[in-house]
């Protein structure tokens, strides 16, 4: 479920708008100077590698890469390993490295192939949480402070947009706001 989730920066309990509805979603952001888009999702195997799933993406891809901008395109997948027994520890170190709040030099673009995640976008005075899912298209501008949070149990394909190889470089600020706020588990519940 696509979900949209603002609330006041200094209360999460204040909250201001929540909904699903992806016209009102994509408008909301646009006020806000964020790229919200839906693609049709292509289905894609537990297996597919990197230049498969981009490659069903090919049409869509190089229309929002129409300048060039974007020079490093790939995809992070997290899938659920239950026959491994350390997965549940590398789940959570995985998701605590996003948890905190940061910034990067450049826009974060996101297109969930599958699966879901939340990024939590702190636009004084309100916090923006934006639940992505399969089909989602997000760009988070650059210089904004964020979290994203994959979930307890992180399932998700995203393919990711960088206009230098080192562009995923995260600019912590220390605050602990992220600890605040209800988790992806806790809005879709």
């Amino acid at each position: 479920m696509t979900l949209l989730h603002i609330t006041s920066d200094s209360d999460p309990r204040d909250i201001r708008l929540h909904t699903t509805d992806r016209v009102r979603i994509a408008a909301e952001l646009a006020t806000r100077g964020i790229l919200f888009d839906r693609w049709d999702v292509r289905p894609i195997s537990a297996d597919a590698g990197t230049e498969t799933v981009v490659n069903l993406y090919d049409d869509q891809i190089e229309d929002l890469n129409s300048d060039g901008r974007y020079q490093h395109i790939d995809l992070v997948r997290v899938h659920p390993d239950d026959s491994n027994p350390r997965w549940p520890e590398q789940a959570r170190t995985a998701r605590e490295k996003f948890l905190s709040e940061h910034s990067h030099a450049e826009d974060e673009v996101r297109y969930f192939a599958a699966g879901r995640g939340c990024f939590y976008l702190h636009l004084d005075p309100e916090v923006v949480a934006v639940v992505g899912e399969a089909g989602d298209l997000i760009s988070v501008p650059a210089g904004t402070r964020h979290w994203f949070d994959m979930g307890a149990r992180p399932d998700f394909a995203a393919i990711r947009f960088f206009e230098q190889a080192d562009g995923w470089v995260g600019d912590f600020t220390g605050s602990p706001i992220a600890e605040s706020f209800p988790t992806l588990d806790e809005l879709i519940a």
